[in-house]
């Protein structure tokens, strides 16, 4: 959906009768139509081709052959079945970009399914997510389907421009837990460099202090300190410079050391205001914090700020779909919200006509 946003012809290939999965998801749904299907799927075509028929499937070989890109999320081994793998593909057509998005990579790991729940469990982001210790929590959203697909993008990206250069495709390969793994950063790197294996904090920093939800009198508050600075600045915002100079708190480091202490003098203090309130006096000091928006109010805080954050795509068939907008702006070619997303096999008639022509 990205690549069509900033231009690409996507067509998407779907069973006749089953299609994507996502559009079973619901609910909530829009329209009788599952919400979570329509938020990835905007700017696309529809095909309907079940590839276990031969004419079907000699549609999708020949719409590979004309493709820049191919993405497939298959099961390692399904497509060279019905000769749509990279090599059978090259063959055809060698510029071809060929991107392979699996759960656990082509070699030990092919058999396993791969769903983000499961990954965020054995993948350790599970292990680090959580109130408290012994109780973890998965992510609110599907974190680690959406990083695989930022870095399938990013890749894509990569392999275009090297065909532009040498004129040669390339085969592409992503899984989720290489990719959750990598987008665990400073926590995977305490492991690699230091052997720390981290565990839940809750809502703390395993390496900055004060960066943790404090309650506010109304409701929670985020504070996000992130150097000494930052942190003298509270002190004089809350009303107690003299922690500042705590031989406790002095530094990040010290901090980190006493985080139960620090809580503890922060929290009583905090209590004493509303979160809207602290978040109008600390915010001019300086100080990152705000409180923690539910979906409606973070949605209106962005339209607050000028940032317009939802794609509206109207249609002469039916009533505007309204989505979220791609977060990239651009200069001279910016996103566009041409299609909405498609019906099961709309498009497959009118792609049809043009690979029989």
């Amino acid at each position: 959906m990205l690549l069509a946003d900033l231009g690409a012809d996507v067509i998407k290939v779907e069973h006749p009768t089953m299609g994507d999965d996502t559009r079973a998801w619901g609910p909530p749904h829009a329209h009788g139509e599952a919400t979570y299907f329509l938020s990835v799927n905007r700017n696309k075509r529809s095909v309907a081709l079940d590839l276990r028929d031969d004419a079907d499937r000699r549609r999708a070989v020949e719409l590979a052959r004309r493709a820049d890109v191919l993405f497939e999320n298959f099961r390692p081994g399904t497509m060279p079945k019905y000769g749509l793998g990279y090599d059978e593909v090259r063959a055809a057509n060698p510029k071809i970009v060929y991107c392979s998005i699996t759960g656990f990579g082509a070699g030990r790991g092919a058999d396993l399914p791969g769903y983000d729940l499961l990954i965020q469990a054995v993948g350790g982001l599970m292990s680090v997510t959580g109130p408290a210790p012994g109780q973890p929590v998965k992510t609110g959203v599907a974190l680690v389907d959406v990083l695989t697909g930022l870095h399938a993008a990013i890749g894509v990206l990569a392999a275009l421009r090297h065909r532009e250069v040498s004129g040669e495709g390339q085969h592409i390969e992503v899984n989720l837990l290489s990719t959750l793994l990598s987008s665990l950063v400073n926590q995977a790197a305490g492991y690699t460099l230091a052997g720390q294996v981290p565990g839940i904090l809750g809502n703390r920093h395993p390496s900055i202090a004060p960066y943790e939800v404090f309650q506010a009198k109304d409701r929670p508050l985020v504070i996000a300190v992130g150097n000494d600075r930052q942190f003298a600045a509270l002190c004089r915002g809350i009303g107690a410079p003299q922690l500042a100079e705590d031989p406790r708190f002095a530094t990040n480091g010290d901090r980190v050391a006493h985080i139960d202490e620090l809580t503890r003098e922060l929290a009583g203090l905090l209590a004493t205001r509303t979160a809207a309130e602290w978040f109008e006096h600390l915010t001019p000091l300086g100080v990152p914090c705000g409180p923690v928006n539910d979906l409606a109010q973070a949605f209106d805080l962005a339209d607050r700020l000028g940032l317009a954050p939802r794609a509206v795509i109207h249609s002469d068939e039916g009533p505007p779909t309204d989505l979220v907008a791609n977060p990239i702006s651009l200069s001279r070619t910016p996103p566009r919200y041409e299609r909405r997303p498609p019906r099961l096999g709309e498009h497959t008639t009118e792609i049809a006509d043009w690979l029989d022509s």
